[in-house]
């Protein structure tokens, strides 16, 4: 079985795979100091409670855009589940999409991962709407490759610095408001932030299309995602799993006779 590892800024992502079935994916925060013996026991333990075993594991791919988490992460897979990790990015490594722009080397790993599951997954030009640490939207074209994109403020981000900066507004939970127009504070600084986003995805969608100048899927991914479903007609698929399918997709494609 395949352990994919997905570290962002905010959440470090473990999926298990059977093949091309996914059998479970947990979530812990992002922290640089977490040692591999403290993954280990965390990691034992939440597959223990899917009937799951890490003696099961055999190979190992990692995608991070954390680079202090790096060693903890590989030693992981290293001592534990006896695999060499698979590294997006490094030297020698197929991916399957080539980085169209002016530094290819700048791009996160996670974003060439999820240009690689988009294009597997819905052939065809697109863009990829990530609601992370960041919200960033990525350009696909239709022979798959990566050509740029935007990096926004993330939600809980841009909500945090609201609050930090000003000090009579509350702390917050985000969610849907049934409208746009709040009659106190709390139901006003939820609708900037939610209705807020829908016209940053919207506006940054048209632009992106009409620059692009032929028609694109949108697909929304990332942990946040889920709240924008239906919330707008723009966003046609919303794919909780897409990095994780694109982390199994890529060591498929490097595994050797």
């Amino acid at each position: 079985m395949l352990l994919a590892i997905n570290a962002n800024n905010t959440n470090t992502v473990f999926a298990l795979w059977d093949g091309e079935r996914l059998l479970g994916a947990w979530r812990i925060s992002t922290d640089g100091k977490r040692t591999a013996d403290e993954y280990v026991v965390w990691l034992d333990h939440v597959l223990g409670l899917n009937g799951l075993s890490r003696s099961e594991v055999s190979a190992t791919i990692v995608a991070s855009v954390v680079p202090e988490a790096n060693f903890n992460l590989f030693k992981l897979c290293q001592d534990y589940c006896a695999s060499t990790p698979l590294v997006v990015g490094e030297p020698g490594i197929e991916l399957g999409v080539k980085a169209l722009v002016d530094r290819p080397e700048e791009v996160g790993a996670d974003r060439l991962v999820n240009t690689a599951a988009v294009h597997d997954r819905y052939p065809g030009a697109a863009i990829v709407v990530d609601f992370g640490t960041a919200t960033t939207f990525d350009v696909v074209n239709a022979e798959g490759n990566y050509l740029g994109g935007v990096i926004a403020p993330g939600i809980n981000l841009s909500l945090h610095a609201l609050e930090a900066a000003a000090a009579k507004l509350p702390s917050v939970p985000i969610r849907r408001t049934d409208k746009v127009i709040g009659t106190n504070t709390v139901a006003c600084m939820q609708s900037g932030i939610f209705w807020g986003y829908v016209g940053l995805i919207e506006g940054l969608v048209a632009r992106i299309k009409a620059e692009f100048g032929a028609p694109m899927q949108v697909i929304a991914t990332g942990g946040l995602a889920p709240l924008f479903e239906n919330a707008t007609p723009v966003i046609e698929r919303i794919d909780g799993t897409l990095i994780l399918w694109g982390l199994q997709l890529i060591h498929a494609r490097n595994l050797k006779p």
